[in-house]
């Protein structure tokens, strides 16, 4: 490994401190190093000709990258600066012993399944909108109180008619983050699925779905008369919706390469952050 590009998260105080000693950390290895200030939402993709990419930040950091990254099968570093870590597992007090580990090839590194978002806007015969993420694809209203009405496919079978808040479609690794928060569960990262979450529906009887990989999701946007909607990928990428659009969701055959990102730093972080301690009090 001779390039790498460290993404530094602009909002994290300690981040561009560290990702200083990791560059001369680098250097004494003879490895290239180049910084990327991140602030929370880019449509830049400055990953291309790394040989790895190193990450300072949340979670949200780890997104950002796993999008630009997974298409030329560049691994992940992701160093926690954020608060939960899920996926940004490797701790900033143990970044030099990993990444020794790493360059190495000591280190694990595993793959995780990425979804399309495809946009199709009938009165436009075509596509107008597509992006890949890790976590989830969240369809919406623009306005918090109120509902959106869609109707949602699975390979063509008619799920239903859906009125509530929105529907998330999240990875394995996205249903610790918005589709928990909705009542989803949570599925381990190493089970490939897509998991389908309706978001305060207007329906009791609407419940999520954990769905095969392999299959296509199609969620298109009804007549409504409460509101405007939205398709937002892994947070970061929105586009505006319209009445008859349809979302086209997939599995996408790239798996992003993300290291030190192992099942046991999962469970790791599911006990630390959701207080499952065992005793009395979890």
């Amino acid at each position: 490994m001779k390039k790498c590009l460290i993404v530094v998260n602009t909002h994290k105080d300690l981040s561009r401190k560290f990702g200083n000693s990791i560059a001369e950390f680098l250097t004494e290895r003879g490895i290239k190093s180049s910084f990327y200030s991140f602030n929370g939402f880019s449509n830049d993709n400055p990953f291309e000709g790394n040989d790895f990419v190193i990450t300072l930040g949340g979670d949200g950091t780890v997104l950002f990258a796993a999008r630009g990254c997974v298409k030329h099968g560049i691994p992940v570093f992701p160093v926690n600066f954020g608060e939960f870590g899920f996926i940004a597992s490797i701790q900033k007090q143990e970044w030099r012993q990993k990444l020794e580990l790493f360059l190495e090839g000591k280190l694990p590194v595993v793959t995780r399944s990425m979804v399309q978002a495809a946009l199709i806007r009938p009165a436009e015969k075509g596509e107008i909108f597509s992006s890949i993420g890790l976590n989830d694809v969240v369809i919406c209203s623009k306005f918090a109180t109120r509902t959106v009405l869609l109707e949602v496919s699975y390979n063509r079978v008619p799920l239903g008619i859906f009125k509530a808040d929105g529907l998330i479609v999240s990875t394995a690794t996205g249903s610790t983050a918005y589709s928990t928060s909705a009542g989803g569960p949570i599925i381990d990262p190493e089970l490939d699925a897509l998991l389908l979450t309706p978001m305060n529906a207007f329906s009791l009887s609407s419940r999520p779905l954990v769905l095969s990989p392999d299959g296509e999701i199609g969620v298109t946007v009804m007549r409504s008369r409460e509101s405007e909607s939205i398709i937002t990928v892994d947070g970061q990428k929105t586009f505006e919706l319209q009445e008859g659009d349809c979302v086209k969701i997939r599995r996408i055959s790239e798996k992003v390469k993300l290291a030190g990102c192992t099942v046991e730093k999962f469970y790791d972080a599911l006990r630390s952050k959701l207080n499952w301690s065992g005793g009395p009090h979890a």
